[in-house]
C-alpha cells in the first residue's frame, strides 16, 4: 500500500494519521492542536484506496481526528469533507479489525451500550458512517488482465462459479506440477511466489540466496539476530524494504531494491556453523551495521558521499511488536478468572 500511495504522491492512512501500526501508542488529539489543524486545513476531498483493508476501528479513528482538526460537530461525518472510497470487499480484509460491511444486527442483542467496550462502540459509529454513503459507482470493465482465459476465470471465481477447467488452469502455476520447471529458470526465477506459512517463505529465500551465491562464486553472508533468526545476503539479490524510512524520499515499506554490500563489525564475524541449511563456508555476522541497497526509484537527488547513485545505506535493526489476540480467540477458549 505504501508503494501504491507513493505513485500518486499520497500516503497510507497510518502515515497520514501519524501513527505506526505496531507502536501500541495511540495518537492523542486535542482541540486546538495547531499541527493537525494545519495538516487538514486545506483538505476538501479524501480518497482512500483498497478500502477492503480498512477496518471499522481505523475508520472511526480517522473520523475522530478529522472532526477534531476541522472543529466540526462530531455528528457530521468526517468533519464535513468529501470522502471517496475505492476498492472491492471481495479482496483482502482488514488485519485484526472488523470489516466495514460487518452487520451488527446479527450480533447477540445487548440491552444497552453499557455492555459494549469503547472499541465496540467506535466500530458501530464507523458502521453508521458507512451506511450514510449516498453514491456508489460499480466498475464493470477489467482493465488490468489481458489474458481472456484468465479473465473469464476471475469472473467465475468472483461469483463462486469456477469450473474444473479453471482448477486445471490454476494447477499450471503450482510448484511441483510438470508445467512448473525449476525455480532457478526463466520465467519462474522472477515470478512472485504465494505461500501460506512464513516458514515456507523463509526456506525459499534461503535456497534462493544459496543459489545466487553459487552462481556468483562468492561466500554466503548471513546476518544473525539475537533470537538466532538468520537473514542471508548475497550481492545482486533483490530485497524489499519492510518499513517506512523516509516516505518523501521514496524509501517506503514494500519498495524493491538490489542488495549490493553488507557492512558489519569485523570482529563479529564467525564461520561457526549455526544452520546446516547453508554451505560450510558461510560467514555469520552477529553485529551488522547496515546494508547498501540500490533503489532505482529513490527520490534522493544528490549522491551520498563516496557512494554510487541510488545506493542507500539501510541500517540493520531488530524489531518486536505486540499483537492483541483477545479479539480473535473464541470466547470459550479464553482463560476464565477464578474471581
Amino acid at each position: 500500500t505504501g508503494i501504491a500511495a507513493a505513485e500518486i504522491d499520497g500516503m497510507t492512512i497510518h502515515s497520514f494519521l501519524g501513527e505506526q501500526r505496531n507502536s501500541g501508542k495511540a495518537r492523542t488529539i486535542k482541540p486546538g492542536d495547531s499541527k493537525i489543524e494545519k495538516e487538514w486545513s486545506l483538505v476538501e476531498y479524501l480518497l482512500i484506496d483498497e478500502i477492503s483493508m480498512v477496518g471499522l476501528t481505523l475508520l472511526a479513528k480517522l473520523n475522530r481526528i478529522i472532526s477534531a482538526a476541522k472543529h466540526a460537530d462530531p455528528q457530521v461525518p468526517f468533519g464535513g469533507i468529501n470522502v471517496i472510497f475505492f476498492g472491492d470487499y471481495l479482496q483482502y480484509r482488514p488485519v485484526y479489525d472488523a470489516p466495514l460491511h460487518t452487520d451488527f444486527s446479527l450480533s447477540p442483542k445487548t440491552k444497552s451500550s453499557k455492555g459494549l467496550s469503547e472499541k465496540q462502540i467506535q466500530q458501530r459509529v464507523a458502521r453508521s458512517l458507512i451506511l450514510q454513503i449516498n453514491c456508489v459507482v460499480t466498475l464493470t470493465q477489467q482493465m488490468r488482465t489481458q489474458d481472456p482465459r484468465y479473465l473469464q476465470l476471475l469472473e467465475r471465481l468472483r461469483h463462486g462459479q469456477c469450473t474444473y477447467d479453471d482448477y486445471e488452469l490454476l494447477l499450471t502455476r503450482v510448484v511441483g506440477q510438470p508445467s512448473v520447471g525449476s525455480l532457478c529458470d526463466t520465467p519462474w526465477n522472477k515470478a512472485p511466489i504465494l505461500v501460506f506459512r512464513n516458514e515456507v517463505r523463509t526456506q525459499l529465500n534461503h535456497k534462493a540466496a544459496i543459489h545466487k551465491a553459487a552462481q556468483l562464486g562468492c561466500t554466503p553472508m548471513v546476518c544473525v539476530a539475537q533470537d538466532t533468526c538468520l537473514l542471508p545476503l548475497v550481492p545482486g539479490m533483490p530485497v524489499i524494504l519492510t518499513q517506512n524510512i523516509a516516505i518523501e524520499l521514496g524509501l517506503i515499506n514494500g519498495m524493491n531494491g538490489i542488495f549490493r554490500q553488507f557492512v558489519y563489525q569485523m570482529d563479529s564475524v564467525s564461520k561457526n556453523v549455526i544452520s546446516e541449511t547453508f554451505p560450510n563456508n558461510t560467514q555469520y555476522a552477529h553485529r551488522p551495521l547496515y546494508a547498501l541497497i540500490e533503489i532505482a526509484k529513490s527520490e534522493i537527488e544528490c549522491n551520498l558521499e563516496q557512494l554510487q547513485p541510488k545506493l542507500i545505506p539501510i541500517p540493520a535493526v531488530e524489531q518486536t511488536f505486540r499483537v492483541d489476540i483477545s479479539d480473535i480467540i473464541p470466547k470459550d477458549k479464553k482463560a476464565k478468572s477464578n474471581r
